[in-house]
């Protein structure tokens, strides 16, 4: 080779070398290059970053001194150097940070272990980037969480309207309470929602992941099947009983929420039973010998006023203060009319979807919803929607196409000059009629009426008003 070829080739060298050397330099990560023996050949700045020492410190130590001034804890160059392999490992440098050492050999042409090249990772701040992650992830469920309650707000939810105050107070409350494993007592008239109430409570709540809302009637089961509807029975505890015995409400909604809807229908010897479960979170089947703990959230309601009750002695006082531990209670219809119009449109909309109609309500109509003082409340207004749509020939539903109920009621509200003989008849109508929306019999009415029970009958039959 001529000196020509050999001063290019040797500045072809020198350039390789300058380039490796800033590709060293450069490297974000610390690069620590040993011989075979672990005498240090050379290393980068990234080096005084992650452990800060200078690097000039390195050059020519050998990794065992380094080891016994604490600067390294373990050699990789070493385990390299025996296992002649890529040795990976984690330990804490100089400074207590967290880095992760990768030796890699370099060998001769006699596959012999020559040089040792460590790449160091400072691994502080990817456990900073983890944690910020984690924090991050854990932000993002809230968020999500957050977004889905105001999404599934009660004024947006299918059945619930929350427009006026008072209703957004009591679904307000519903969500603060939904995951406080405590009972409610939900009261309010005949119609108003509770059902509905006590659902969205559930929907929010921890309980709807892991067991049932199981809902019973205690005003709409004989006395005597009560009992073994609640807290089942076993095999054979009475004629007509199932051989392998049957599990009650209570074992159903197990991890759930049990929905006693009319609680003030309970027999007072099955208030008793309530009481034990509410004291020792146990059931007994009927026949059975051995309790069963149970983990079921209660919720109750009624449209009576249990209080009076208590002091009648129909109900158990001690019962009633352990229901009553969180009260809501829902305002009729005619307190919260902002919500009557809203109401109107979301029922008026399913019936027109579950019939494929399109029935509207022109001006007068909804002025009269409006008005009118909805002694059933919302069953009623949903019922008197469905009724109107499904028999009325228009699209457009005026007012003419009410029930004659309901026109009787217009006529007293509308200022309308009527004879004497039928504005008493329209009025004695609607006082029997609020009446039979109450009481569940002819004896009770004629009573609240202050009048006979024949009379009663009677006029039952002239205005044909049915009882409940």
């Amino acid at each position: 080779m001529d000196g020509v070829n050999l001063q290019k080739e040797n500045q072809n060298l020198k350039d390789v070398n300058r380039e490796l050397d800033a590709i060293i330099e450069n490297s974000y990560d610390g690069i620590y290059i040993t011989d075979k023996n672990g005498v240090t050949l050379k290393t980068n700045s990234a080096i005084e970053r992650i452990t800060g020492i200078p690097k000039e410190y390195y050059i020519g130590k050998n990794v065992k001194d380094l080891i016994k001034r604490g600067i390294l804890k373990n050699s990789v160059t070493r385990k390299v150097v025996e296992e002649k392999r890529t040795v990976s490992l984690v330990q804490n440098n100089y400074e207590g940070n967290e880095t992760l050492l990768t030796g890699t050999p370099v060998f001769n042409e006699n596959g012999e272990v020559e040089k040792v090249v460590t790449n160091i990772r400072d691994l502080s701040d990817l456990n900073k980037l983890q944690i910020e992650l984690r924090k991050a992830n854990q932000l993002n469920t809230q968020y999500k969480k957050e977004l889905e309650r105001l999404k599934n707000k009660p004024d947006q939810v299918k059945g619930i309207v929350t427009k006026s105050k008072s209703m957004k107070q009591i679904y307000d409350s519903a969500t603060r309470i939904a995951n406080i494993d405590a009972t409610v007592l939900i009261l309010g008239e005949t119609g108003v929602g509770k059902d509905v109430l006590a659902h969205y409570i559930y929907t929010n709540s921890n309980r709807s992941q892991k067991g049932d809302f199981i809902k019973i009637n205690c005003g709409a089961i004989p006395p005597d099947l009560l009992e073994s509807e609640l807290f089942g029975y076993e095999g054979g505890a009475f004629t007509g009983a199932s051989r392998d015995g049957k599990p009650g409400m209570f074992e159903l909604a197990h991890k759930g929420i049990l929905f006693l809807d009319e609680i003030g229908e309970l027999p007072l010897s099955l208030q008793v039973k309530l009481l034990r479960v509410l004291q020792e979170g146990e059931i007994q089947r009927v026949g059975g010998t051995k309790p069963k703990k149970i983990d079921v959230r209660i919720f109750a309601a009624t449209n009576k006023d249990l209080q009076k009750m208590v002091e009648d002695s129909d109900f158990r006082e001690d019962l009633y203060y352990r229901l009553n531990v969180i009260p809501l209670e829902i305002p009729p219809l005619r307190n919260r009319r902002e919500d009557i119009l809203p109401l109107i449109q979301q029922f008026l909309d399913e019936v027109n979807n579950k019939y494929q109609l399109n029935k509207e309500f022109d001006y007068d109509l909804q002025d009269f919803f409006l008005s009118y003082e909805w002694p059933g409340n919302i069953r009623e207004l949903f019922n008197l929607i469905e009724r109107l749509a499904v028999t009325s020939r228009e699209d457009i539903i005026n007012i003419d196409s009410l029930p004659e109920e309901y026109l009787t009621t217009n006529k007293l509200t509308a200022n309308v000059i009527v004879p004497l003989k039928e504005a008493v008849e329209m009025a004695e109508k609607k006082v029997i009629a609020l009446a039979a929306e109450k009481y569940t019999n002819t004896y009770e009415l004629a009573k609240a009426l202050n009048t006979s029970q024949p009379t009663i009958v009677r006029k039952l039959k002239k205005y044909n008003i049915h009882l409940k």
